[in-house]
This record gives C-alpha cells, sequence and structure tokens, in this order.
C-alpha cells in the first residue's frame, strides 16, 4: 500500500470556518475533485514531515502547530493518506507553487464538502469534531 501525508490547514473567518482545498492540474483532470495538499512519503519518512514538505512544496504555506487527524484508504487504489489540521498562518496566502496544482483556495465548509474528492471528507468531519471540543 502507497502512503501520502497532508495537511487541511483551516482559517475562521466572519462567515465561518474555512479550509484550504487544491485542484489538480492538466486537462485531463478537469472534472477532479479537489483535495487536502499532499503527496507520498520519501522513504522512512514521517508522516507529519511528509504533510509539512507535501504542503510546502504544492501552495507555499504549512501550519506552525499540527494535529493528526488519522488516516484514510482511498476505496478505489491501494493508497492511504495521513492527515494533519492546522491554522493556516495569518497573511499568508496560497499559491500553486507546483506543477501539480492549478488552484489553491480557501472555501467554506459547505463548499469544500461539494469538491473534495468523496474519500477524504472524513477529515472534514474529523477537522469539525476537533474545534468543537
Amino acid at each position: 500500500m502507497k502512503h501520502a501525508a497532508g495537511t487541511l490547514l483551516y482559517r475562521d473567518t466572519a462567515s465561518g470556518l474555512e479550509v484550504l482545498l487544491v485542484h489538480p492540474s492538466g486537462s485531463y483532470n478537469r472534472k477532479a475533485p479537489w483535495s487536502i495538499p499532499k503527496g507520498e512519503l520519501d522513504e522512512d519518512e514521517d508522516p507529519e514531515a511528509a504533510a509539512r514538505r507535501e504542503t510546502w512544496e504544492e501552495i507555499g504555506v504549512c501550519a506552525g502547530s499540527l494535529v493528526a487527524l488519522g488516516f484514510i484508504d482511498y476505496t478505489k487504489s491501494r493508497k492511504r493518506v495521513h492527515c494533519f489540521a492546522g491554522l493556516a498562518p495569518d497573511g499568508e496566502a496560497p499559491r500553486c507553487a507546483s506543477w501539480e496544482v492549478d488552484r489553491a483556495e480557501f472555501l467554506d465548509i459547505a463548499n469544500a464538502r461539494k469538491v473534495i474528492h468523496r474519500d477524504q471528507a472524513p477529515f472534514l468531519d474529523r477537522l469539525e469534531k476537533l474545534l468543537k471540543s
């Protein structure tokens, strides 16, 4: 099984909770679902370190303190995705820092639920539960 890790950055705005998602680049991905910024772990790499590295590589932003949200297994492939949540740094604007993504945006939680890869949707639930506790 392949392992990947990423970060679910969030911020609390006047209109509510927003999360940062990315969209994969390439014309063949036009209708692809959005995702947390993520990527595969290097050999012997810690999942949190990989999440930080991949998030920085894809959007040029990373949170200070991260909290593990566990992992999900994709239903159609043999890939496990580890997720870490972190408060987005004030004043940091995400950008497409890699050819792998063509959009990086903060979305309100309701819209994020509509566009996120269905296998990653539990990360949104886990984040909301974490923030309520």
